[in-house]
């Protein structure tokens, strides 16, 4: 529970102290942001986030950087999104990637966000504009549904090394349809978990699996694929789906 939550179960009073610690809290009045992410969450990005993974080690040992990730993800904890629905989407990606570095960091060292956490994304592992939820729940029921954009799931950073890359800065809304572009367009034609062409069979993300309907349905996935790919794929080539790998996404210091 974060600070905001604690002060929040304090003002409703001893009777309601319970169920706050472990429940969905009660709607509370929180401001709307008017960015889509803190200035501190720009420096902790560009010092630690790596086209390659995360510097964990390194952040790990930082007790005021660790400090300084505890503010961010405060800020998605006790705000709401802001009105424009380009910075909203800007500010819930940032706010998912945030608490995803948080939770990891709280149990580093570890082998990924599933090792000794089997409900690490189903578990009310996070809070957002003073709601306890989990990652799956942020992500299916907010963002999905709320957005209709394919390009999040390669923008969501899951920690692990199938997961396409952590940008290395916040999103933001001015600038969310070309950087959704630019990591839609690394992910397919230059990421080796993303399209693989391999002789008459093309591999894919388990991502283009999971969420197919996203991608106009198992029939149209590479239809979908080849609005972005450099070189076309064959639409008659044979689909199989590559095994995803959920160890942690982890730079070298």
């Amino acid at each position: 529970m974060t600070r905001y939550s604690r002060m929040i179960c304090l003002a409703l009073g001893s009777a309601w102290l319970a169920g706050c610690s472990a429940t969905e809290l009660p709607a509370p009045e929180v401001p709307r942001a008017e960015t889509a992410a803190p200035a501190d969450y720009r420096r902790l990005l560009k010092q630690y986030a790596t086209p390659h993974g995360v510097r964990y080690a390194a952040w790990h040992q930082n007790q005021e950087d660790l400090a300084a990730l505890d503010q961010v993800v405060e800020f998605y904890a006790a705000s709401q999104p802001p009105s424009d629905s380009d910075a909203a989407l800007a500010w819930y990606l940032n706010a998912y990637n945030a608490w995803i570095l948080h939770n990891i960091l709280e149990k580093y060292p570890t082998k990924g966000p599933l090792a000794g956490s089997p409900l690490f994304f189903h578990g009310k592992n996070l809070e957002l504009s003073g709601r306890r939820m989990s990652f799956d729940h942020l992500e299916q029921t907010i963002i999905r549904k709320k957005f209709d954009e394919p390009r999040i799931h390669f923008a969501l950073n899951c920690a692990s090394e199938s997961c396409p890359p952590l940008l290395t800065r916040p999103f933001a809304g001015p600038t969310l349809a070309e950087d959704l572009q630019r990591l839609t367009v690394r992910f397919i034609n230059h990421n080796p978990q993303g399209v693989v062409p391999r002789g008459n069979t093309i591999k894919l993300s388990k991502i283009f699996d999971w969420y197919a309907e996203d991608f106009g349905g198992r029939d149209g996935l590479l239809d979908y694929i080849n609005q972005y790919q450099e070189q076309p794929i064959d639409p008659d080539k044979k689909v199989e789906f590559l095994d995803y790998s959920w160890d942690l996404n982890e730079a070298e210091a």
